[in-house]
Order: structure tokens, then sequence, then C-alpha cells
């Protein structure tokens, strides 16, 4: 989980960005008082903590500060956090695991002595030695079972914070020392006319509730990270090489570039690299959703992570430890599920003055008690600050909106949908127009050449044909090359000059004479005439929704023109008809033609298109959509997508594409369909709604609950809250939060 990364900034400094786990946290105003340590410190500019992932995610001045420095300023607050880079999540898990069997513990302990204490204080309050075997019985539930409330208690108060630990320390200290000054003096209100009550089992099943409360909580906070377990789950913890000649199995952590693998049948893959020798089929499932396993031989790429099932290979090492396309994935998700949704900023500033609020509260209905409660004024004071205290809860507002990010992060992850941040999850729920590129995400993005003309045809102009597509990057190069080498030129000659022409063509030169291959457009452009025969088959083409192409020479005008098809994908015109009943107008664009935009458009079932489009024109089309009040996410999987994905209010880009439209994309489809487009948008809508219900039973538990435990229904029913019971619905608030949140696991997209 820990990360690190660095880049230099225009003023030479270096700035890195961190995600360390955090230990010790118990409510949402410990992740406050983390946030507001560390941002204190010289050369950070920010520290977001998630409570639920128990993280925070660093971005610092390394010239500055250290880790070693943020580690102890947050241990003097009584936390800590793990700055090992290597395997920090499995030493989170350990640490974590220890702690919830040590909670088990005292929550067991603090029950067993809790429920004769009850019963004591509720049906025997008259036996003999009653109080003193109260006070004997509670004792140990607040020394040793509850210490660490009164210990994380006051090391806030020592540096002027308070937390959940201080209300439940000061409710369940003040109702312990009360009693036991009752039992050891009675006389005290004896004299005065007054019985000397005791609180000894509000006080044990306080802390008893509020210790099974956050059992549970723990163990519903670790089903939300599944789904990042899983995927660690899929990392091989050894690996088999061949070094110096010597077949050897070594830790995963020691495997270096270059280093020749062996995978077996049935075993996974632990690193990315080039297959060099053998033959096999790889289920790639688990990474990009593929049913078929897939054949790899020489020269193919494997990846971390998935099954290598009948066949045996050696590879080649070229991506190990964090670099591999599974580490990528998993620091995606981690840093998404860490990451903040925009409503949690708000929630975090009422979190940081909820508590020191509660307190006010408490101190004002026990002044308010004393003032107007008559003969039992300080018994009733006294109870109602105990209950303000229990019953007011920071923790399910804390918990609300991470724990629904988590989830949905981890349930996109699940649907090999990687999400980059928490807010683009919150956001996509509000798309309402949807842009599409055309080649490689409406189809297929492996054209072929259906038919080709040669007006001028021999040996050396297909060979420079073959050498100028050989250099193209686009993905109609391939299939031109592809149909030259079933023709056998695959000859290559030398050329003086190559330049690609974005949204148009490609541009070389040869022995001072210029060539172009591109559109009908860039000919155009270049003041090439095309006979009227080559305009009616291209006319011919274009109605049957192929896409035209033309090699020209600057002396000798139009030397071919080509017939090119990029097939639809199968699952397209569902996803399209999917996303317009979720109430999204579908938008294609393409630097086609417009007879062949047309045909693409009508077969995907979308009603919106443009044809001819350059890149930079992508990007304005986006902004006229924004300018007209929609909120657009922009899917695309080309180099020529990255302006208008920077654009866009929700940038998805499809795994197959290029790296740097992965980059800019804040959302990016594993698959390489579109089917799970409209799972985006539905994940989307069900965490928003999830966080919605979350807050708002947040809010209004603590609403509705704080009053009733000050005592505002006393006057009219004569009804007071009993402490014990504010206990029992401060531990199931959280709780239910959590619990709520875990919905989306069984969430069908």
């Amino acid at each position: 989980m820990s990360t690190i990364t660095q880049s230099p900034t225009k003023n030479s400094t270096i700035v890195a960005k961190t995600n360390l786990p955090v230990l010790g946290m118990s409510c949402a105003a410990c992740a406050g008082s983390i946030e507001s340590v560390l941002r204190n410190l010289p050369g950070i500019s920010s520290a977001e903590v998630n409570f639920a992932a128990q993280t925070v995610q660093i971005v610092y001045n390394h010239e500055v500060t250290s880790l070693p420095e943020m580690q102890k300023a947050v241990q003097s607050f009584g936390y800590d956090l793990i700055i090992q880079q290597e395997n920090a999540t499995g030493q989170q898990a350990e640490i974590q695991q220890m702690q919830f069997q040590k909670l088990q513990q005292k929550t067991i302990g603090a029950m067993i002595l809790a429920l004769p204490t009850v019963i004591i204080g509720m049906f025997f309050m008259e036996m003999p030695y009653a109080n003193w075997i109260m006070l004997g019985l509670s004792t140990p539930v607040l020394i040793f079972f509850g210490q660490d409330f009164f210990r994380n208690a006051w090391r806030q108060a020592q540096h002027g914070k308070a937390n959940m630990d201080t209300l439940v320390a000061m409710s369940t200290g003040v109702a312990f020392i009360f009693s036991t000054f009752n039992t050891i003096y009675p006389a005290y209100w004896h004299e005065r006319g007054l019985h000397p009550h005791v609180y000894f089992e509000a006080a044990v099943v306080i802390i008893a509730f509020i210790l099974l409360g956050k059992l549970l909580e723990e163990r519903a906070k670790g089903q939300t990270s599944s789904a990042i377990k899983k995927l660690i789950g899929l990392q091989p913890k050894t690996i088999r090489i061949v070094r110096d000649g010597e077949e050897k199995t070594i830790p995963i952590a020691e495997v270096q570039i270059d280093d020749i693998v062996l995978v077996r049948p049935g075993e996974k893959i632990a690193v990315d690299g080039v297959v060099i020798l053998g033959q096999s089929f790889v289920d790639e499932s688990m990474l990009n959703g593929e049913p078929l396993p897939i054949e790899k031989q020489a020269l193919d790429r494997v990846f971390a992570g998935t099954l290598n099932q009948k066949g045996s290979l050696q590879f080649r090492a070229e991506k190990v430890g964090s670099q591999t396309l599974l580490a990528q994935i998993i620091q995606t998700v981690q840093e998404a599920q860490g990451s903040k949704a925009p409503v949690q900023r708000l929630v975090d500033k009422i979190a940081g003055i909820f508590v020191p609020t509660v307190i006010g509260i408490a101190l004002l209905s026990f002044g308010l008690w004393m003032i107007f409660g008559g003969e039992n004024a300080f018994t009733y004071a006294l109870l109602a600050f105990v209950t303000v205290l229990v019953i007011a809860c920071p923790c399910a507002l804390g918990l609300a909106t991470p724990t629904a990010i988590t989830v949905g992060v981890g349930k996109g992850a699940e649907n090999h949908i990687l999400i980059k941040d928490a807010e683009s999850l919150e956001t996509a729920h509000r798309v309402n127009a949807v842009v599409l590129d055309k080649t490689g995400t409406i189809t297929e993005g492996k054209p072929a050449v259906l038919a080709w003309h040669w007006v001028s045809q021999n040996p050396l102009r297909q060979a420079l044909l073959f050498s100028i597509e050989s250099q193209s990057e686009h993905p109609l190069a391939d299939a031109i090359l592809r149909k030259l080498e079933q023709e056998g030129s695959s000859e290559k000659i030398q050329l003086d000059k190559f330049e690609s022409i974005t949204g148009q063509g490609v541009e070389a030169t040869y022995k001072g004479q210029q060539y172009w291959v591109g559109h009908e457009k860039m000919m155009e452009g270049r003041g090439i005439v095309l006979p009227d025969a080559v305009k009616a088959m291209a006319e011919l083409w274009r109605e049957k929704a192929n896409t035209v192409i033309y090699f020209a020479g600057a002396d000798v005008g139009i030397l071919a023109v080509l017939a090119m098809a990029d097939p639809i994908k199968p699952n397209s015109p569902t996803a399209v008809a999917q996303l317009r009943a979720q109430g999204i107008e579908v938008y294609m664009l393409t630097g086609d033609n417009p007879q062949t935009a047309a045909a693409i458009a009508q077969l995907a079932g979308i009603a919106h298109y443009q044809a001819e489009v350059m890149p930079n024109d992508k990007a304005g089309f986006v902004q006229k959509l924004q300018a007209e009040g929609k909120i657009v996410a922009m899917v695309g999987d080309g180099i020529n997508d990255s302006p208008a994905l920077a654009h866009a209010d929700i940038s998805i880009a499809m795994a197959k594409g290029t790296d740097i439209a992965m980059d800019v994309a804040s959302i990016t489809l594993m698959r390489s369909d579109l089917s799970a487009l409209p799972q985006v948008f539905h994940l989307s809508k069900r965490t928003v709604r999830t966080i919605r219900q979350n807050l708002f039973w947040a809010f209004i538990y603590n609403l509705i609950g704080i009053p009733i435990a000050a005592g505002i229904l006393y006057p009219a029913t004569g009804f007071l809250l009993n402490p014990m019971l504010a206990g029992l619905a401060m531990a199931l608030s959280s709780v239910s939060v959590v619990t709520n949140s875990l919905r989306l696991k069984q969430l069908k997209l």
C-alpha cells in the first residue's frame, strides 16, 4: 500500500506523493487530528486521511521533511504510520489482525463483568454490599478493558484536541468516580437527606457496548476492502528463474529485469514480460475480463497475476515489483479508495467541531438540569451529562462516505472498471452526455483492407507505401501492412523524412519527392486532383460504410485508393441502448468521412455524430456540450483523444488503448468493449445513493439522539434516556452505516 512517486516542479524541488497505512484511529475526529498535525509540518502540501481504509495520502517535498519525521509527529498524538515501503499492506493487515484479536478479548471480558453488574444494579440493589461488589466488578472494566479510551483521551487533551475517546472517557469516568465516591462516603448524602445513587452498571455497559460496536465495525470495515485483498492475492510469493544457467526459486521481491522466468502449467505468472520460448494459453480474465484464454508464444506479452494453463513458457522479465500492470492496478485502486469525495471534505469540517460541540451541549444540559431539576436535580443532571456524551457518534459521520467509496471502487475493480479517485466515482452519476471516439471504442480498432485500386502500380511504389505505413502508429497502417505482406510486398526502403499529421494522415519524402497517405481532405489540402473514376469508386465504397484512404505523390498525383472497414464491436449497440435508457445522450466523433460515420452511427444506434473531426475539434466539441450545461464523459483510446479526455468532466479510457489515454483518464475500462460503460454510471448512482443514505441517518441519529439524551422529552412525557441504551445506540449507529455500505457488494452491474 505504501507507495511513493516523485516529480520535479518548476522550482526544481522534488515533490513526492505517498500513501501510508495508519494505526490507532478510533473515529473521524482522529482522522482530522492526523491531517492537522501533518499539514502543520514544513514541506507538506496536502494530507488526506481515509478513516475507513485506515490510510493517509501525503504530498510533500522530501528535501524539507521525511517519512520518519512524519511518523514521529503522528506518534506524539497516540497514532502511528507504517513507513516501510516493502509489504506495508501486509504489515498493516498483521497489526490490525492482532489488534482485532485484542479487541475481541477485551469485549468478551467487559461483557462477562458487565452482566452481573447490570443484574445487581437493576434487580438486587438492596442486597448486602451491592455497591462494593459492583465497584469490584466495574474497576477492571475501566482500568483494563477500557483503558484505551482513557489513554487516547489523555493524549488528545495534551494537544488541545478531543475525539470519540474523549466522550467515552468523560462519560464513563464521571459516572464511575461519582459512584465510587457514593460507595465509599454514602454519609455525605445521608447527612443531606438524599440517597447516594451509583451508576456502575451504566459505566461498564457503555464500555462493553462501545467495544462490541467497534468489534463489529472493524469486522465490517475489513469486508469493505475485500476487492483489494483479492487483487493482492493474485500476486505469487515466489518465482522460478534461470540465472547463471541454474534454475532457482526465489522470493518475488528478488526478481530483476531481464531475468529469464519459467512458468509451468497451472502456475500464476509473477511479473510482466515477453515470451522467448514455449507456447501456451493464458487466462487473463482477472485483469481484463476477457472470458477466453489467450494464446501466447514467442514475442507475446504476459502479465503478472494471470494464470498459465496447459503449456510451459519461458519469458524475459520486463516489469517487476511496483512497475507491473497488476501492481499499478492495485496502486490505483488503493489511491482511489484512500481519496476523498468532495462531500467528505464538508463532513470532515463538521466532524472536526463535533466533539467540542457535544461536550458543550453536555455541560449545558447539566447546568439546565441543576437549575430546573428540582429535588433530584443533581441525579438528572449527571444522567443527562453522561447520556449526551455517550450517544453522540462522530464515527457514523466519518464512516458514511469513505466506506461507500471503498466498496464502490472495489466493486468497480471486480468488474474490471478501474476508478482513479473518489471524485470521479461521485461525479459520474451526474453525467448526461457521453462522447465516443469511433475507432477502437465503438469499432474493433482492427481495420482490414477490403479492396484497393492502383492507378499506377510498380514494386517500388508498393515498397514505398510499405515503408511509409511501417512508421505510422495509426490502426489503419497495420491493416495496410498486412495487405501488402499478403501480396508479397514487404520490402522496406529508407525514407528521407516522415511526419504524422494528426487527423489527416502521414507525409513522407523519398529522393526529394513528397508522398502522402491519408483522407480526401489531406489530398485536397495538398492540391491533389482526384480522377473521376477514382471519385466514383470512392463514393461507392463509402456507401458501404468503408473508409477510403488515398496514396499520392506530389508529381504523380493519385497512385492508389484503398477501401478499409473497421467492424463494429458486438456489444456496442447494446451498450449505447443501455446508456440511452439511463437518460444519457450519446455522441460519436470520428475523423472518417460523413458516409462512413453515418453508417457506423446507424449500426450502433447513435443519433448524434460528427465526421471529419480533427483531434482539437474533439476537445472543442466537449467544451461546446459543457457550455450547454451538460456534464460530459469522453470515452477514447488513442493519443488523438487525450485533449478531449483532459477537457471532459469524466474521462474514460479503454485499457487496450495507448498509455497516454490511460494516464489522462479518470476511469479505465479494462475490458476492450463498451459493455462496462453503462455499469460505470450505474455503480456511481448506487454509490452516491448509499453515501446520501449514510449521511442522512448519521445526521438524523445525532440530531434526534442528542436532544433526547439531554432530556428534552422529560417535561412532556417524563422520559429520560438510560445511559446504557445510549451506549447501545451509539455502538449500532456506526455499525449500521458500514453495513449499509456493504450492501454495494451485492450490487449486480
